[in-house]
């Protein structure tokens, strides 16, 4: 842990509606995932981003430092121009995931998407997708690629290398 950066200060800085350096954030996400935070220090520091919010800056370090702390999935430069992502901040119902992917599909984009099991009631979309027997919901990186190479839409299951925070976070809130 940096100096003078404890866990503590960090959620008090946040509390009191102070502006987190880029040292701080990278502090609380190393701390998060060496599980050197507790439940209520993650339940404190989300009430204190909720109430405080975050600034254009926070944000962006937030949003890298998460990126950075897994594993990512690469794709060939001639698909920057088709590739495209539906990210689901895990609503009810899938009204949308299971509509807008095969039609963008349909439009000639690739759609490599990232989904979730339930959290909740209504079980998420992978839930729903591996109740349609054959359908395999648990693909590699390399098995999404290739999938990709010959289909153009793909429906992966959330993997620990893919962003390891976004699913530390998601295994805290649980």
């Amino acid at each position: 842990m940096a100096e003078g950066c404890s866990i503590a200060d960090i959620i008090s800085k946040k509390r009191d509606g102070h502006e987190l350096s880029t040292l701080e954030i990278l502090t609380w996400i190393n701390a998060l995932l060496d599980k050197g935070v507790t439940d209520s220090q993650l339940g404190a520091w989300l009430m204190a981003v909720y109430l405080n919010g975050l600034s254009e800056r926070e944000t962006v370090d937030l949003t890298r430092i998460m990126t950075d702390s897994g594993e990512t999935l690469e794709w060939p430069k001639e698909w920057s121009e088709i590739l495209v992502d539906k990210h689901s901040t895990g609503g009810v119902g899938d009204k949308v995931s299971l509509v807008l992917a095969p039609a963008l599909a349909a439009c000639g984009r690739k759609v490599p998407m990232i989904s979730g099991r339930g959290l909740g009631i209504t079980g998420g979309t992978l839930d729903k997708l591996e109740s349609i027997p054959g359908f395999n919901v648990s693909l590699s990186p390399e098995r999404i690629r290739e999938a990709l190479d010959k289909v153009i839409h793909t429906e992966g299951g959330k993997h620990v290398f893919l962003i390891f925070l976004d699913f530390l976070v998601s295994v805290y809130l649980l």
